[in-house]
């Protein structure tokens, strides 16, 4: 469980890493940023979510181009709050998921919608470019349904797979 400040009201709220739907403050009713560790044991349950994309950030503690991006990632999280759950994921704590999505390099994005791999990014970009390849994303995911049918190679790699594989 983490504790989350409501920043509509200042209430206080518990969130659990997993579960379904998205997250109001117990007070106010406004959605809270979903923001949450995870590890090979449990990215899959933390990660199923359908009523929300998922962004997945894989970083390294060794990484300094990691330890400037990671706050503007929870910053992009908190704005984005009941519209995408930020899910980080140490790398050097999550061996099977670096094997199983390709990860050469830190840190590496990815937009998961269900089960699939939706687009995928290598590297820290600033925030307004983060931004709006997330929003670029997120739009195509609405407009197709098929998270397959990426905009561009990069987007949708070829080793998407379902989470319970």
């Amino acid at each position: 469980m983490r504790v989350v400040g409501c920043r509509h009201c200042g209430h206080s709220n518990r969130l659990p890493a997993a579960g379904h739907g998205i997250p109001r403050c117990g007070d106010c009713h406004q959605p809270l940023p979903w923001i949450t560790a995870a590890d090979d044991d449990d990215f899959a349950e933390i990660v199923d979510n359908p009523s929300m994309l998922v962004l997945v950030n894989i970083w390294a503690p060794w990484c300094a181009q990691c330890a400037r991006a990671n706050p503007a990632m929870e910053h992009l999280a908190e704005t984005l709050a009941g519209q995408v759950k930020l899910v980080e994921v140490d790398v050097t704590r999550a061996p099977r998921l670096q094997r199983r999505f390709v990860v050469e390099s830190v840190p590496t994005l990815l937009l998961l919608q269900g089960p699939l791999v939706a687009a995928y990014r290598a590297g820290s970009p600033p925030e307004p470019s983060l931004r709006a390849w997330l929003a670029q994303a997120a739009e195509h995911v609405r407009a197709s349904g098929d998270p397959l049918a990426a905009p561009s190679p990069a987007a949708a790699p070829a080793f998407a797979k379902p989470l319970s594989e």
